[in-house]
C-alpha cells in the first residue's frame, strides 16, 4: 500500500474509534442508569452533552491550537479522547461518567478538520472528495460494526468493558497515527488570520446552512427510526438492530459513491444528492407501512444521505480551499448540530401527539430547503477544473 494508502487508514481507524464512542452509548444507556442509579432520561444527557460539546466546542479548539504541528496535534487529540474512555469505564457516579463524555467531545471536531486537511495534503486536490469519502468511512463502520459490537460487549461484559474496549481500539489507532501520517509543520500567523477571514465569508456560511439543514432533514425521522419502524411498518422491535445495520451498509456505498461525485461535480453532487434525499424520504413516507418496501428505503436512504457527506466536506475545503481547517472544523461542528436540532424537532413533534408520519415530511422540508439555499450559489470553474462555490 502506497504511503497515502497507509495515512488514509490510520485517519480511518481513528474516526471508526471515535464514531464508535458516540454511537455504541446509545445501547449502553440503560444498563448505565440502573448501575449508576439514575433514570435512563438522564443518563440521554451522555448523548445530549457530547454532541452540544462538539457543535460549541469544536471551532474554539481548533483556533487554539492552529500553531501545534499537524502531526503532534492528531496524536495528542486521541490520547485525549483515550483518556475521556479510560475516566469514563473507572467513574463511580454518573457526573463523572458525563464530565468523560465531554472531554473526549472536545476533540471531535478539530480531529476532524485536522485529519480530513492532512487526508487531502497526501492525496492531492483532485483526489479530494474520495480522500473525504475513505476517512468519513469510519463512521459508518461505527454504525455498522462499533455501535453493535459496543453494545454487545456492554451488555455482556458490563458497560464499563465498552468504554474499555474504545479506549484499547484508539491507543491502537494512535499507533497508526504515530507510524502513517507524515509530518507537518504548524500554520504561522499570516495562516491564522486567514483561517479566520475565511471562517467569516458569505461562501462558508452558506455551506454550514447547508449542512445543518441537510443533518435537520435525515435526523428528524432517524433518531426515531425504532419508532417508525415499529409503529408504523409493524418490525419486531428485535429487527430495528438488523435494519440500523442495513442503514449503515448503505452508507459505506454512499461515502464511495459521494466522494467520486463530489471530484467530478463538485457543487452539482450536492444539489442532485439533495434533490435525490427529498425524493427518497417523498417515496419512503408512502411506502413506509410496509415492510418489505420500508426495509429497502432505510437502505436507499443510508446510501443518499451518507454521499452527502464527503460533497458537503469537500464543499467547505473549496470555499476556503486556501486555510481550511477552521472552516472544515465549524462544518463538522455543523453537522452535529444539525443531529441534536433534528432529534429535538422529532422529540417535540412526537411530545406533541403528531403520528411518526409527520417526522418524515419534516425531512423532506429540511431537505427542500437545503436544496433551496443552493441557490444562493453559482458555478465558479477554478483552477484544476474544479468548480468552487461562490455567493451569487
Amino acid at each position: 500500500m502506497r504511503s497515502s494508502g497507509w495515512t488514509l487508514a490510520a485517519l480511518l481507524a481513528c474516526v471508526f474509534a471515535i464514531g464508535s464512542a458516540e454511537y455504541a452509548v446509545l445501547g449502553v444507556l440503560p444498563d448505565i442508569a440502573g448501575d449508576l442509579r439514575v433514570s435512563v432520561g438522564t443518563t440521554g444527557l451522555l448523548v445530549t452533552g457530547y454532541a452540544l460539546t462538539v457543535a460549541v466546542a469544536g471551532p474554539a479548539v481548533t483556533a487554539l491550537t492552529t500553531r501545534v504541528p499537524r502531526k503532534a496535534l492528531l496524536i495528542g487529540m486521541i490520547a485525549i479522547f483515550t483518556a475521556g474512555n479510560v475516566l469514563a469505564a473507572l467513574a463511580g457516579a454518573f457526573g463523572l461518567v458525563l464530565v468523560a463524555r465531554i472531554l473526549a467531545a472536545l476533540v471531535h471536531s478539530t480531529f476532524f478538520a485536522v485529519g480530513l486537511v492532512q487526508a487531502v495534503s497526501v492525496v492531492g486536490a483532485e483526489r479530494r472528495g474520495r480522500a473525504i469519502a475513505v476517512v468519513s468511512a469510519g463512521l459508518n463502520l461505527a454504525t455498522v460494526l462499533g455501535a453493535p459490537l459496543g453494545t454487545f460487549i456492554g451488555h455482556e461484559f458490563g458497560w464499563r468493558a465498552t468504554f474499555w474496549a474504545i479506549a484499547v481500539v484508539s491507543l491502537a489507532a494512535m499507533g497508526l497515527i504515530a507510524v502513517a501520517v507524515p509530518a507537518s509543520s504548524a500554520t504561522g500567523p499570516d495562516s491564522v488570520r486567514a483561517e479566520t477571514r475565511a471562517l467569516v465569508s458569505r461562501e462558508v456560511f452558506v455551506v454550514v446552512v447547508i449542512t445543518v439543514l441537510t443533518q435537520i432533514a435525515l435526523f428528524t425521522p432517524y433518531t426515531y427510526i425504532a419508532t417508525i419502524l415499529t409503529e408504523v411498518s409493524g418490525f419486531a422491535a428485535g429487527a430495528v438492530g438488523w435494519l440500523l445495520m442495513a442503514f449503515g451498509g448503505g452508507g459505506l456505498v454512499g461515502n464511495v459513491i459521494g466522494g467520486r461525485l463530489a471530484d467530478r461535480w463538485p457543487w452539482g453532487s450536492v444539489r442532485g444528492l439533495l434533490a435525490g434525499m427529498a425524493f427518497v424520504l417523498g417515496v419512503f413516507a408512502l411506502i413506509v407501512q410496509h415492510g418489505g418496501a420500508a426495509a429497502a428505503g432505510v437502505l436507499v436512504l443510508g446510501v443518499v444521505s451518507c454521499a452527502l457527506i464527503p460533497a458537503l466536506q469537500a464543499r467547505a475545503f473549496a470555499a476556503a480551499a486556501a486555510a481550511p481547517t477552521l472552516t472544515v472544523a465549524v462544518n463538522t461542528s455543523a453537522f452535529n448540530l444539525g443531529n441534536a436540532g433534528g432529534a429535538w424537532i422529532g422529540g417535540r413533534v412526537l411530545d406533541g401527539g403528531a403520528s411518526p408520519h409527520w417526522l418524515i415530511g419534516i425531512g423532506i422540508l429540511a431537505a427542500v430547503l437545503a436544496w433551496v439555499a443552493t441557490a444562493a450559489v453559482r458555478r465558479n470553474v477554478g483552477v484544476e477544473g474544479r468548480t468552487d462555490v461562490a455567493v451569487v
